[in-house]
């Protein structure tokens, strides 16, 4: 691959970091809300009693959070933390660290996006290269309906039917939470299998709505697929169908797909925020939604700057292997 190439993706990767970095600083700045102010109110209010000193408080934290300074002074500022992937102290939850509260909630959010994801994209993938194909067996064909009927709804509009019926209706699995209340987080028997227990639901109405996408997208490139020369010429060859269908077909309908897998994987974290919301999951999505509620900045950008780069990190990654994937791809000048 030509290094000058390489070097201009890059180039494009960081340009991209920028804006979209730029954006994520000043978005929450425009509603104009007062985080620490309103922080300090919600304080005073559940005390039950009135706050005195309020607005020395007030300049206080924001002398130790840098908001009483210009906006281009903060916006430096912030460019250097995000250099260093240092996203400061959270807000409304000092003293600890957005770094610390990313790191808690992510293996949460992770664990539970990539299995789906990756369950949802093979099984999918199976489904749709069979139902392309017209040696499959026929019963395939009456899974198409309902698996696209499940597509066309929201994922967390699929977790609150599920909430009802299995959870408040039935009572066969958990309301919300990731696990039980009042367990302390451990790597233990007993709270993997609580943790897997409660992540049934959010799982489950991801991997179902998933299906239809994976499986209309597969077979719509397996149909097309069977009508190239390559795969006429393999069958007049007197190929077996199952090597015309493992080592022609499929192998050229994937590029699609694996090209829809990277992007997908690459926004993993965004893909559940409302599904966590719905089910109050411990992760990304839920942890980025009470932020945004609190206005807490630091939490906000520190979250949607991961995303970020995820995102751009994946794009780049696939564009550079494309050509390993299909040779017929190159980025070499003619």
């Amino acid at each position: 691959m030509p290094l000058d190439y390489v070097a201009k993706r890059i180039g494009i990767f960081f340009l991209i970091v920028w804006l979209a970095a730029t954006i994520n600083f000043f978005l929450p700045r425009i509603g104009g809300k007062d985080p620490i102010r309103d922080m300090m109110i919600q304080q005073a209010a559940l005390s039950g009693s009135v706050q005195t000193g309020l607005e020395e408080m007030v300049e206080i934290y924001n002398e130790k959070f840098g908001l009483n300074r210009p906006l281009w002074q903060q916006y430096l500022t912030y460019l250097g933390d995000m250099s260093r992937l240092d996203f400061s102290y959270a807000i409304t939850n000092y003293p600890l660290r957005v770094s610390d509260m990313i790191m808690r909630a992510m293996p949460w959010t992770l664990l539970l996006l990539t299995t789906t994801t990756l369950f949802s994209w093979v099984l999918g993938t199976l489904l749709g290269a069979f139902m392309g194909w017209p040696r499959a067996p026929r019963f395939l064909s009456y899974l198409l309906p309902p698996l696209l009927s499940l597509n066309a709804i929201p994922f967390f509009l699929l977790g609150l039917i599920l909430i009802y019926l299995f959870a408040f209706h039935w009572r066969i699995f958990p309301l919300f939470g990731g696990y039980t209340q009042g367990t302390i987080p451990a790597l233990t028997p007993v709270f993997l299998r609580d943790a897997l227990y409660h992540s049934i639901l959010p799982a489950l109405s991801i991997i179902l709505v998933s299906l239809g996408g994976w499986a209309l997208g597969m077979r719509a490139m397996m149909i097309t697929t069977r009508g190239d020369d390559f795969v006429n010429f393999a069958d007049a060859k007197g190929l077996k169908g199952r090597s015309i269908f493992l080592h022609y077909a499929i192998r050229n309908a994937l590029l699609p797909q694996v090209t829809a897998l990277a992007l997908v994987l690459g926004q993993l974290v965004s893909g559940a925020v409302l599904v966590e919301i719905v089910f109050q999951y411990p992760g990304i999505g839920t942890l980025l939604y009470q932020s945004i509620l609190a206005s807490d900045f630091n939490v906000v950008q520190g979250v949607i700057f991961v995303l970020i780069v995820s995102i751009g990190l994946t794009t780049l990654i696939l564009d550079l292997i494309y050509p390993l994937l299909d040779p017929r791809i190159t980025y070499r000048r003619a």
